[in-house]
């Protein structure tokens, strides 16, 4: 199964300018048919761990970039097999390396799950659109506007707003224990 940039970017919920600069950073590798980047299921998981990376621990795109070529090196098997994924620094200086884990079974459960969004979000022809496009677009929004109908303009500002101030927070880092074996 392949799909388009706007359909994986249904699937792995998240806008499709998001998964964009994650291609166009060299973060991901998507293959290229017709003008058309495309999504096969490996690299929606790949596409899946840098988003959960970029999201818990607000990581550049360079170290996404390397991180998610160690993951394409993986073979299917593998990947099939474990549980989570350690990302470990080089040791400096005498130091011990940083370890973080990503729970990789977790996340391809999850893309399992969040497939059939694919099928909403169909991709329409540039240029000319289908037959009955406004018609269609119009009864959405007027589904859209019955179901919100109960719904006060403060309450859509305060939402709105409550929204804006978590999408600014920065990204909680918590510090555990750590388990040594010898």
């Amino acid at each position: 199964m392949e799909l388009k940039l706007k359909q994986a970017s249904a699937v792995l919920g998240v806008a499709p300018k998001d998964l964009q600069n994650l291609v166009q950073f060299k973060v991901l590798r998507p293959t290229r048919r017709d003008s058309f980047y495309w999504f096969n299921n490996r690299l929606l998981l790949e596409a899946k761990v840098a988003l959960y990376l970029k999201e818990s621990l607000g990581t550049s795109t360079e170290v996404l970039a390397l991180f998610a070529r160690a993951l394409s090196g993986l073979k299917d098997e593998e990947v099939a097999k474990l549980r989570y994924v350690s990302l470990r620094s080089l040791p400096t200086r005498g130091r011990e390396p940083i370890e973080i884990r990503v729970p990789l079974r977790e996340l391809a459960k999850e893309l399992d799950e969040q497939l059939p969004r694919s099928a909403v979000y169909q991709d329409l022809p540039r240029g000319r659109k289908m037959p009955g496009w406004k018609r269609e677009f119009t009864r959405s929004l007027e589904a859209a506007a019955q179901e919100l109908s109960g719904v006060t303009e403060s309450q859509i500002e305060k939402a709105i707003r409550g929204f804006r101030a978590e999408k600014k927070k920065l990204p909680e880092i918590t510090v555990g224990p750590s388990r040594k074996t010898a």
